[in-house]
């Protein structure tokens, strides 16, 4: 009888509950999907997890973090740099890196957003996460259509592989991008609430100025812009401020150097800045290891300042040094000179300005540099000097140059010798621990890094995103009236408004943003790219190239990775044009 009482009542336990909750289990001593969602501290460690993916795809992913920089109308690049063809296929390993980096961001935001809902968090801050997720998911949509043009659109949390996309128009892309940034500029903390190198609704307004202009929305664009200009907590810095204004520079040098960047410093013009701290745990910055690691430091001094100690000066038939290398000075620190300047960045853009222009300035854009080698000094010094002018070199009269590795070791700006920016590195300022002799300024071969935080927006590109919506309005007064803010704060003579046009908004940036804006997303946004390149930069073109081949419109797009496209089994997801 007692078997038969146990049997009902197992029966009538099973068919009385929810089958799916009894069976369902519940971790109860360790984190999983069903549990790490809930609190504060939660979503906070989502939200640290953004802006490490943003730091290491924009700067912390060796080489591949300068891919921003190549193929532009701004450099010339060595290796892969220098072989478009090569570079930009679509079974390259970089270009699967960005969209996989990108598509990870997305989605990391498309989880935050999907178990905000279910979360213990009150309504206010359910807002205030949904905002950060959705200006990262809008900044990383920007980003690929930038980039690879119309992508697919995925807004929601994946619980099971998805095998089935296609792309979206590169308009569509960005319009949704447009509707994640408006809502984290309505709802994000304002500028002055937030800790050095936060995302604020001020980074927010910038970011959709910027996305405004990419579909024409031009007068939306201003307004936008405008919030971020008019804040009363942003203005450029127009006197010396920050670490080291004991060293001879200008208000532009303080803007880079290391510590300079953030508002804690007394930075107003920092909007967003990307955050680096040597030696601790996720600080992006390493005195130990400068590339071997993943993620790496940012690599910008390595590939854009000159491997110096690969001159020499020819004097009576014999080669000699003039230069050490690594040096913490306006040499160029542990640069290997993957990068340099094409000609219009280099000489054509400053013409008018040349010798007023505090961006032009040896302490911004280095093209004199001392001799550092006491032996070469104290032997030739009486005969060449004490510097070598790059632009202009008048050697004595039996005195020339070579390298011992380019290309072209005759001739000027080659990969061991050109003018470069200084913001690429950290003259008399790296941090103590890369220094294997301080009093002399000699680094350690670990350096090659760009050890200051870097800005992702910084005021002054407001002023000039607001600049080129004003002229797509046909208000070319206004246009000139804010270029000339940007340039009367770097001593350069005003522009007339009969002046402005798109080529000059572009060289100006050039001016103001060389080797710190993404030149790729400019080019891309302003419909510029091909034209630019094609006609500025002849280092991509015919007889020069590597490839031997004309800079081809193909190249503006990167190419959709090949193991993307064949993953996705049940659908089509189409190749840009131009590729194979």
């Amino acid at each position: 009888m007692r078997k038969y009482i146990y049997m009902a009542l197992f029966a009538t336990l099973l068919f009385a509950c929810n089958e799916d909750k009894f069976l369902s289990e519940k971790p109860l001593d360790f984190m999983s999907g069903e549990n790490s969602y809930l609190t504060v501290a939660d979503f906070d460690a989502s939200v640290v997890e953004f802006y490490y993916l943003v730091r290491f795809e924009f700067y912390c992913n060796q080489g591949t973090s300068l891919d921003y920089y190549s193929g532009t109308d701004m450099t010339r690049g060595s290796g892969k740099h220098s072989n478009l063809a090569t570079e930009l296929n679509p079974s390259s390993g970089s270009i699967k890196t960005h969209w996989d980096n990108l598509y990870k961001l997305i989605a990391q935001t498309n989880v935050v957003i999907s178990r905000l809902p279910s979360s213990e968090l009150t309504d206010a801050q359910k807002i205030k996460y949904e905002a950060k997720a959705k200006f990262f998911r809008g900044f990383a949509y920007r980003t690929l259509a930038y980039l690879f043009g119309g992508v697919p659109l995925q807004l929601e949390e994946l619980s099971s592989p998805k095998t089935d996309y296609v792309r979206e128009t590169k308009e569509t892309v960005l319009l949704q991008a447009i509707d994640d940034v408006d809502f984290a500029a309505k709802n994000l903390d304002d500028i002055t609430a937030v800790r050095d190198g936060e995302i604020s609704s001020s980074a927010a307004y910038f970011l959709l100025s910027e996305l405004y202009l990419s579909v024409n929305k031009n007068k939306e664009a201003a307004e936008a812009a405008t919030e971020v200009i008019d804040h009363p907590a942003l203005d450029l810095m127009r006197t010396r401020f920050g670490r080291k204004t004991d060293l001879a520079g200008d208000v532009y040098s303080d803007l880079f150097r290391r510590g300079n960047q953030n508002r804690s410093a007394g930075n107003t013009e920092g909007v967003w800045v990307i955050q680096f701290q040597e030696d601790i745990t996720g600080g992006g910055s390493s005195t130990s290891s400068y590339f071997w690691d993943t993620p790496s430091n940012y690599l910008l001094e390595r590939h854009a300042a000159p491997q110096v100690n690969h001159f020499r000066f020819v004097i009576n038939g014999t080669q000699v040094e003039p230069f050490l290398w690594q040096y913490s000075d306006y040499t160029g620190g542990r640069g290997i000179g993957i990068y340099f300047p094409a000609p219009h960045f280099y000489t054509t853009v400053w013409e008018s300005d040349y010798t007023n222009d505090i961006r032009n300035s040896n302490y911004n854009f280095v093209r004199k540099i001392k001799y550092n080698n006491p032996d070469f000094i104290s032997k030739y010094g009486t005969l060449v000097g004490e510097e070598f002018d790059v632009m202009n070199p008048n050697l004595p009269t039996g005195v020339t140059f070579t390298t011992i590795s380019d290309d072209y070791p005759d001739q000027l700006p080659n990969h061991s010798m050109f003018g470069y920016q200084a913001k690429c590195t950290t003259p008399y300022d790296h941090p103590d621990a890369l220094y294997e002799n301080k009093e002399t300024g000699k680094l350690k071969g670990t350096a090659g890094g760009t050890y200051a935080d870097q800005y992702m927006f910084r005021l002054s590109e407001a002023y000039l995103l607001r600049a080129e919506a004003y002229l797509k309005q046909n208000e070319k007064g206004k246009a000139a009236d804010d270029i000339n803010v940007v340039r009367r704060r770097a001593n350069a003579s005003d522009v007339s408004a009969a002046d402005v046009d798109i080529d000059y908004i572009l060289d100006e940036r050039l001016r103001e943003f060389g080797m710190e804006e993404k030149r790729r997303f400019t080019l891309s946004r302003t419909g510029e790219f091909y034209n630019r390149v094609k006609n500025l930069n002849p280092y991509y073109n015919s007889g020069y190239s590597a490839d031997k081949k004309d800079f081809q419109e193909t190249y503006t797009l990167y190419p959709i990775p090949q193991s993307v496209i064949e993953a996705n089994k049940d659908a089509v997801l189409e190749q840009n044009p131009g590729y194979k």
